[in-house]
């Protein structure tokens, strides 16, 4: 079954807290580099395996997670809600920017 997914403003804002508006000199992605390359993916991941994502909260199956990598950040997770008129709304959003430093070995 494929859902209609609808991207909620308050996911936007949490955006803007996280990148800046503009690609910064140094390579940092703008908002507008995560939202017309991962966003769109994260969208059409939602609208395709919204049966086949986890479900973070236990007893609420109206909440999904979607976890991975991206073009422009290291790592991102994203929730998503079922609303009662049948949409997906995303809802939260967490990236990080730059890959985690490695752990040094144990010796």
């Amino acid at each position: 079954m494929k859902y209609y997914v609808r991207v909620m403003d308050d996911l936007f804002d949490q955006l803007a807290r996280q990148l800046p508006p503009e690609r910064g000199t140094d390579g940092t992605p703008s908002v507008a580099d995560f939202v017309h390359s991962d966003l769109v993916r994260i969208h059409d991941h939602f609208a395709e395996d919204w049966d086949d994502l986890p479900q973070p909260i236990v007893g609420r199956p109206d909440y999904r997670l979607a976890i991975g990598r991206g073009t422009y950040v290291a790592t991102y997770a994203v929730a998503g809600q079922l609303a009662l008129d049948g949409w997906i709304e995303l809802v939260e959003i967490e990236i990080q920017r730059n890959p985690p430093d490695p752990e040094p070995d144990d010796v």
